[in-house]
């Protein structure tokens, strides 16, 4: 308690999805006021730190980075209901189309 690895998978709240989002990777930890890299690739993050890590959603889901769209680009790391940590995203990367899952409507209309 009071600290996160890689591997931790909360509920990660953004706009209006609730989807389990594994942390990955911790990347980076950061200085908060100045913004400067502290540490590479730490092993944990505590309470009252400042990092940047790679979020992995179990499921699909909508986001935008928030220099390009801000409402898209925040989000809350949530588990057992309470607010773990807030941040923003700084990139995305696409799935290619046609990767996942393929459900029977959508097999249907390629028809």
């Amino acid at each position: 308690p009071g600290q996160i690895s890689a591997g931790y998978t909360p509920v990660l709240d953004c706009h209006t999805a609730h989807i389990a989002c594994k942390f990955s990777e911790i990347l980076t930890k950061v200085d908060r006021r100045s913004g400067k890299a502290l540490e590479e690739a730490p092993k944990f993050i505590k309470s009252g730190d400042s990092c940047v890590v790679k979020l992995v959603p179990q499921r699909p889901m909508c986001v935008e980075a928030f220099s390009d769209y801000a409402p898209l680009g925040r989000f809350a790391v949530r588990d057992m209901r309470q607010t773990v940590a807030v941040g923003v995203i700084k990139s995305t990367e696409k799935k290619e189309p046609g990767a996942g899952k393929v459900t029977k409507a959508a097999a249907k209309k390629g028809k």
